[in-house]
């Protein structure tokens, strides 16, 4: 069965970024990683612990389940827009940092070296950068509404893969492991199917909730919260 070359899966493996972008990286997510935990610690209500577990738990299962796409390779959910829209940006990526350090350790799916990088490619873009859209394309077309949801959802989960993975290629090249047009050709010609999977199964997952139990969906404002399960009973 063909698969990607391995350099060019999200996970970067050992030995294919150099020492510096390694490092300067590495800074990044042990930053992102401390600030995380002291925002939770501080923001964040005892009742999002629980969630957390059962989000980290979902998306590390998930991850493990592969569809197909064109040209016989595969992808899987990579998750960080999910776990932002779910839990906020910043309990979103330490869930989203603690599943690539056990995948990276236990399973050995990314290198330790190239962990910082994993973690900042796809926590940071991906959890930060997905919820953030997310939250414009629902103050856009509509806050409180299925429809601000649901292309908020699906948009936002694509363009973080989608940008992810040239992120990905563009560090690749900074570490001379291959030229920066092959890599964001390759990257985001496969990812940009791939992105297709992962606003599916974002929008699945995150529809099921909005019309199930709302209030589990993170809002920074509970009136918010509160109106949405409003429209949902008025439905």
């Amino acid at each position: 069965m063909f698969s990607l070359p391995i350099y060019l899966a999200m996970h970067i493996p050992d030995g294919y970024l150099s020492l510096p972008v390694s490092l300067v990286t590495g800074v990044i997510a042990i930053a992102l990683i401390a600030l995380s935990l002291n925002r939770v610690q501080s923001e964040y209500k005892e009742r999002t612990v629980p969630l957390m577990g059962v989000s980290a738990a979902f998306i590390f299962a998930a991850q493990m389940v592969n569809f197909p796409i064109i040209g016989g390779t595969s992808g899987h959910l990579l998750g960080g827009t999910l776990a932002g829209i779910l839990l906020g940006p910043w309990a979103g990526s330490l869930v989203m940092s603690v599943v690539f350090i056990v995948q990276s350790v236990m399973f050995q799916d990314g290198g330790l070296t190239a962990l910082g990088a994993n973690i900042t490619i796809m926590g940071l873009i991906g959890t930060f950068g997905g919820y953030y859209l997310y939250q414009f394309l629902r103050a856009l077309i509509g806050r409180n509404t299925w429809l601000g949801m649901s292309i908020g959802t699906a948009i936002a989960s694509w363009t973080s893969v989608v940008v992810a993975a040239g992120l990905c290629a563009l560090m690749l090249s900074l570490s001379d492991t291959v030229p920066l047009v092959v890599g964001l050709t390759a990257m985001l010609s496969w990812h940009f199917m791939i992105g297709i999977g992962e606003a599916f199964i974002t929008l699945t997952v995150v529809s099921f909730i909005w019309n199930t139990r709302p209030e589990l969906i993170y809002n920074t404002s509970s009136q918010n919260s509160a109106q949405i399960t409003i429209n949902q009973d008025d439905e």
